[in-house]
């Protein structure tokens, strides 16, 4: 008998190979799934991320070049101008400490190295100062390199594509029916025309979401489709990590097996990108994180802007305890 005409889960794997965009009556099914079906449905997404990435994982470290001082009032955000939660502020690092933070990362097995900057967007002087430290990043170390500063005025994208940036992060953050909800200082239109800028001066576009902001399974679905449109190369999926101080402090947690479902989710509807589980996998999946690479492809190993990640040597064991491997400078 042909299993896929059984399995519905299988069904997904084989028409995300296929290169078919599952319904979203199919798309539900797997958020709404009962939770029996949680080992099927990654063992049909573990498919597809096999066929495209075997068993490799690809790591990436944030350094947050510049912390808090911005004007944006994101809800989920500690670095946010509506935000009281006890941060450290600070103006864009110099250039020998964004040197040692790429020393780091490659200390860290991590291919990909994440210049991550707080505010609406840079100025000309910190893209100055960034363009100068990629430079010699690009010259002196085998590293790939994110960088992550907001939206991009004219010219800007053009001079961090020539500096030898790899990629650029611009996440949609949540659904375009939600967005008002989390964030007014800024449009998700304005978050797209960002992304599709980046990709129109040939840098690799980064572009995820957080999960747990409000929105609804249909909404998620939405992100999902959205980004699959976008042709994001890499996907960070997030799970709010709700900071004290910040708009969305009392949201709640999202269940680990909904998180796994949803990063299933995510590889079936976006099956050949790289899919990255993100900020708060650690308080969110607790000890069921190691299931997530079933789906997912990639991680940040360390810590994140202004929270903390565990142990790098943990997420080193997790790859190795299931038989994976980390995949040296990465994009």
């Amino acid at each position: 008998m042909n299993m896929i005409s059984v399995n519905p889960w299988r069904e997904l794997a084989q028409k995300a190979l296929n290169g078919e965009r599952i319904s979203m009556e199919e798309a539900l099914a797997v958020l709404r799934s009962d939770d029996d079906e949680l080992l099927p449905i990654l063992q049909a997404a573990f498919e597809v991320r096999k066929h495209y990435y075997g068993k490799k994982v690809k790591l990436n470290m944030i350094i947050n070049a510049k912390s808090g001082l911005c004007p944006e009032n994101c809800g989920y955000c500690s670095q946010s101008i509506v935000s009281t939660a006890p941060i450290e502020k600070y103006t864009l690092l110099d250039k020998e400490t964004l040197l040692a933070g790429a020393r780091e990362a490659m200390s860290r097995k991590a291919g990909t190295y994440c210049i991550v900057a707080s505010g609406r967007g840079p100025t000309d002087r910190e893209l100055d100062q960034v363009v100068d430290a990629v430079k010699e990043i690009r010259e002196t170390m085998p590293l790939k390199i994110c960088a992550c500063l907001g939206l991009l005025k004219e010219g800007q994208a053009e001079r961090l594509a020539e500096a030898g940036v790899h990629r650029y992060n611009h996440n949609l953050n949540t659904s375009r029916t939600n967005y008002p909800s989390i964030t007014t200082t800024h449009t998700y239109d304005q978050r797209v025309e960002t992304v599709e800028k980046v990709k129109a001066h040939g840098m690799s576009p980064c572009s995820g979401v957080i999960i747990g902001m409000g929105e609804t399974d249909g909404e998620i679905v939405e992100m999902a489709y959205a980004l699959r449109e976008l042709d994001a190369d890499s996907i960070p999926v997030n799970f709010l990590n709700a900071i004290p101080g910040t708009p969305l402090e009392n949201a709640g947690r999202t269940a680990p097996i909904k998180a796994l479902k949803v990063l299933a989710l995510f590889r079936f509807i976006c099956p050949s990108k790289e899919i990255r589980v993100a900020g708060g996998r650690e308080v969110n999946l607790r000890s069921l994180q190691p299931l997530a690479l079933y789906a997912a492809n990639s991680l940040f190993v360390g810590d994140y802007l202004t929270t903390a990640g565990q142990e790098v040597a943990a997420d080193h064991q997790i790859i190795e305890d299931l038989g994976f491997e980390i995949e040296l400078n990465a994009l």
